[in-house]
């Protein structure tokens, strides 16, 4: 069940009304009587620990705790039955100098149904069971998603509990001129060897096949043209190159072959080279070797630079087989995307399953191309799955994102204060906007529209002072006014405290 803002808030008057007493010795005694539970054998029970209390050695302790119990005895007898939901009560002596007596009773319907049946003497009344109530027990799970970044966080009552974030290291969308060579570098064609800055999309360029040991013909997919700050020389035994910092190259190393971009290219380094030159018209070659890095020279400036896709993935550069650019982004990108996405889906499972019946459900929100990759995917399990409740689309992440994904959930939380809350205040600031007249806020314009009955909702911020609360809310009675305590949990309850706290929708528009 969830609780409504003005039932929160008499509980929690309640509480801190009680929570500042505090008894000289064990004497002031709290009640729980649960739903449906018989009044009588309450009343019964009472009276025997008032027999049990005759047996307290202090003569004051005695007296009080005899009274208190005599007190609540004749307050429940005014019930004919117990309260639908149960009944809490409590009574002491409350006074504040020892030696004098302010005995006193205070009783409660909770909100929702007790549970627990509970007898306590202590120096202090037992609120527990109260104080529960007013913390939000069901929940619901927020997950905001790109394929960067994502954020996972609780819905609890009005108020957003961010969890945990995560971040990927998926690079961006590949850009023209993400790993480049100086326009001179020579690339080796099917039928010629031209230099990088003439070649055209669809020639046939030579790459190496790797598992076969052999040429093999691939087709140029795109080319950039871009400028860089930086770039560097590379001089082998065979002959040199001018790249950019993260062009890759094929290492050898102790018989494996790794791929490493030139800034991390040391001198000693080998690199892999064809043997022969190609003639026109071959399209075999033969086995690559080995040639050793002899002086890598860094250069700062502005240096044009090509870059190129080829399908294969590796074309030759001035002899030497060098990666190609894009197709290898495409697979790093890829691969991060899914080690991100299995990251989301553990974290849920981590932070949502052992929730059990108290998590309602889980509503997502992102791109839609972002999570519907995401959840028809095989990265949650069904557990998970089964408690998705709503995707929503979303511009935002983090938290942002979160606020973004509130909004867009009206329909899902429709039955939540939370929606009504958003939706009433929301009214408000349309009217503040559209038709100024028929809003009023701060205490003396509020105060006015409320003597004249124009009021049609009384807002009241719960950081308002309770005795003004409670003025208010006695005179919207009067008048036949809704009244609607708004929390500072939202981002909606946060603008009205900084107004003031006190607002209210007119039922037509008033001159001021």
């Amino acid at each position: 069940m969830v609780l409504k803002g003005s039932q929160i808030f008499k509980l929690k008057k309640f509480i801190r009304e009680l929570a500042q007493h505090r008894g000289r010795h064990t004497e002031l005694v709290s009640v729980y009587i649960p739903q449906g539970y018989d009044m009588n054998k309450i009343i019964n029970h009472l009276q025997q620990e008032q027999g049990t209390a005759t047996n307290i050695k202090s003569a004051s302790t005695r007296k009080n705790v005899i009274d208190a119990l005599e007190r609540m005895i004749q307050h429940l007898r005014l019930f004919k039955k117990t309260p639908e939901n149960g009944l809490a009560v409590f009574s002491g002596n409350v006074a504040a100098k020892e030696g004098q007596q302010d005995l006193r009773i205070w009783s409660i319907e909770p909100p929702v149904p007790l549970k627990q049946r509970l007898y306590r003497c202590d120096k202090e009344f037992v609120l527990e069971p109260l104080s529960e109530m007013c913390e939000t027990k069901e929940v619901y799970g927020l997950v905001v998603l790109d394929r960067r970044d994502a954020m996972l966080a609780l819905l609890k009552g009005k108020a957003i509990v961010p969890l945990v974030k995560t971040h990927s290291e998926v690079p961006g969308k590949f850009k023209a001129g993400g790993q480049c060579c100086h326009p001179d570098t020579l690339v080796l064609l099917r039928d010629a060897q031209i230099k990088i800055k003439d070649v055209k999309i669809g020639d046939k360029l030579i790459t190496y096949d790797f598992k076969n040991n052999d040429s093999s013909i691939s087709e140029c997919l795109n080319i950039w043209k871009t400028r860089k700050d930086v770039q560097l020389k590379i001089k082998t035994d065979a002959g040199n190159i001018i790249v950019s910092e993260d062009h890759l190259f094929f290492v050898e190393n102790n018989g494996a072959t790794l791929e490493v971009p030139a800034k991390e290219l040391k001198v000693g380094d080998f690199l892999l080279k064809f043997k022969n030159s190609v003639k026109e018209k071959r399209e075999k070659i033969n086995k690559i070797n080995k040639i050793k890095i002899i002086k890598i020279m860094k250069e700062k400036g502005e240096f044009e630079m090509i870059d190129i896709s080829v399908k294969n993935q590796n074309f030759i550069a001035n002899g030497l087989v060098v990666h190609n650019s894009a197709a290898r982004f495409a697979r790093i990108r890829e691969g991060s995307i899914k080690a991100h996405y299995k990251k989301i889906a553990d974290l849920m499972k981590e932070q949502f399953l052992p929730m059990g019946d108290n998590l309602k459900g889980i509503i997502i929100g992102g791109p839609s191309t972002t999570t519907t990759d995401f959840i028809h995917k095989d990265y949650l399990t069904g557990d998970i799955k089964k408690k998705i409740i709503g995707v929503k689309d979303l511009s935002y992440t983090g938290e942002f994102g979160l606020q973004e994904l509130l909004d867009r959930s009206k329909d899902l939380l429709s039955a939540e204060e939370v929606s009504g809350e958003k939706k009433i205040m929301g009214k408000f600031f349309d009217l503040l906007n559209t038709k100024e007249k028929q809003v009023a806020y701060g205490l003396a314009d509020v105060k006015e529209m409320l003597e004249i009955g124009a009021v049609d909702t009384l807002l009241l911020s719960e950081s308002v002072d309770d005795e003004l609360i409670e003025e208010l809310e006695n005179k919207a009675k009067e008048m036949g006014s809704e009244v609607r305590i708004i929390s500072v949990e939202t981002r909606e309850g946060v603008q009205l405290k900084e107004m003031g706290g006190i607002a209210a929708i007119l039922r037509y528009e008033a001159e001021r």
